[in-house]
């Protein structure tokens, strides 16, 4: 898996570059500014990028910008944003296409690097990988269709929105994979999202709602 990381911090650039190439990836550049990430993610043969949004020169959304036109000339093109902070707009910027190959994680959650590892490799795979608050910030934009759902499913929601299996979510929710499994059809059925044969349904059906879809 070869990466590009974008991150104006010189300690955290050295340390992803670290923390992935320690697990098999390579990390073609690392790169410290907006043009500089832009030129890089035109090479076709980068698999995925690890995305600051906030790069200089003005320090707004220069990296979440480069990001989005480079899923804009590739589609699908793998993405994981890091923030600072929880900004539900971004996600929702990002989710914009309705595809896969996404993840939008607070810079906090690379203290855990197990946990950052597989999240880049979920992306690149074609997964989605949402922060939890980040995912609890676009919930609470949809009140109101979520309103169909019990308390219970709502949970499901929440968790497979996160990008979760449903091995995953049977084990955090302390049931069976055959409940989560009805509990998955249950949601679906109430938000009128039709079934579909791509393999990233579930989670691509959920994100699509979550970003004005249902």
């Amino acid at each position: 898996m070869r990466a590009v990381i974008a991150e104006d911090q010189a300690l955290l650039r050295v340390g992803l570059t670290r923390i992935l190439e320690a697990s098999g990836c390579t990390v073609v550049e690392a790169v410290d500014n907006a043009p500089s990430l832009t030129r890089a993610l035109a090479s076709p043969d980068v698999d995925v990028a690890v995305v600051d949004v906030r790069m200089p020169p003005s320090y707004s959304t220069e990296g979440l910008v480069a990001a989005i036109a480079a899923r804009q000339a590739r589609p699908g093109f793998p993405v994981l944003v890091l923030s600072q902070y929880v900004e539900p707009l971004y996600a929702r910027e990002l989710l914009a296409s309705g595809e896969g190959s996404v993840g939008y994680l607070l810079k906090d959650r690379v203290a855990d690097v197990d946990g950052f590892v597989a999240a880049v490799r979920q992306v690149a795979a074609g997964g989605t990988v949402l922060d939890p608050e980040v995912v609890a910030g676009l919930v609470s934009g949809r009140e109101r269709p979520l309103e169909r759902l019990t308390p219970r499913e709502r949970e499901v929601l929440t968790l497979m929105a996160e990008g979760r299996s449903n091995a995953a979510i049977a084990a955090r929710m302390f049931v069976t994979e055959k409940a989560v499994g009805k509990h998955t059809n249950a949601i679906f059925t109430k938000l009128d999202l039709p079934p579909a044969p791509d393999d990233n349904r579930r989670v691509l059906a959920v994100l699509a709602w979550l970003d004005g879809g249902g």
